[in-house]
């Protein structure tokens, strides 16, 4: 559980149906972090572990959790079940490993019924289910807000920073292949 310093309350909870996707669910629980934002990962299964997933739900509801994130692979379920029990915001987050390199999964998630709504991102998209998280609580925390706005003005400076040295290079590569 990583509990902020500028919000000791765990704001959103990222639910993962197995150990080994760890290393790209971790990078969600990084990526709030940086931000501000409080989270914890819980290891919990919709096929396996069903009951487990259920009484998380609740105890989140029970404890402020405002925002879920239900990562998985292959059949890619959790999300969905997850969604199905609680009417706080679902993102879901298709990992990759099964066909297609985390097309059933991607499908799995963003397939939903009427009335069961999951913000489905791209397959190990973890950056990007944090973001939006982010800006989920952004609405009511507007020290998320702020750190969403620094995050976006780096990002921004950094790519053109890395864009006009790509230019640069391809220019100077031009003037030295075009014999002048």
């Amino acid at each position: 559980m990583a509990k902020s310093a500028t919000n000791p309350k765990v704001l959103v909870g990222i639910l993962t149906g197995s150990p080994n996707d760890l290393p790209t669910v971790v990078k969600v629980r990084d990526t709030l972090d940086s931000l501000g934002v409080s989270s914890e990962i819980v290891v919990a299964s919709a096929h396996r572990t069903p009951d487990k997933v259920l009484a998380y739900i609740e105890r989140a509801h029970n404890e402020g959790v405002q925002v879920l994130i239900g990562c998985a692979g292959m059949a890619a379920h959790l999300a969905g079940v997850v969604a199905g029990h609680t009417r706080l915001p679902v993102i879901g987050l298709p990992l990759s490993g099964g066909l297609g390199s985390g097309l059933d999964a991607l499908l799995s998630t963003v397939q939903m019924p009427p009335g069961v709504p999951v913000a489905t991102v791209a397959v190990d998209g973890a950056k990007n289910a944090a973001m939006l998280a982010a800006r989920i609580l952004a609405l009511k925390y507007p020290k998320i807000d702020k750190a969403l706005a620094e995050a976006a003005r780096k990002e921004r400076s950094r790519y053109d920073q890395g864009a006009d040295e790509a230019l640069k290079e391809m220019t100077e590569k031009g003037k030295a292949g075009s014999g002048k």
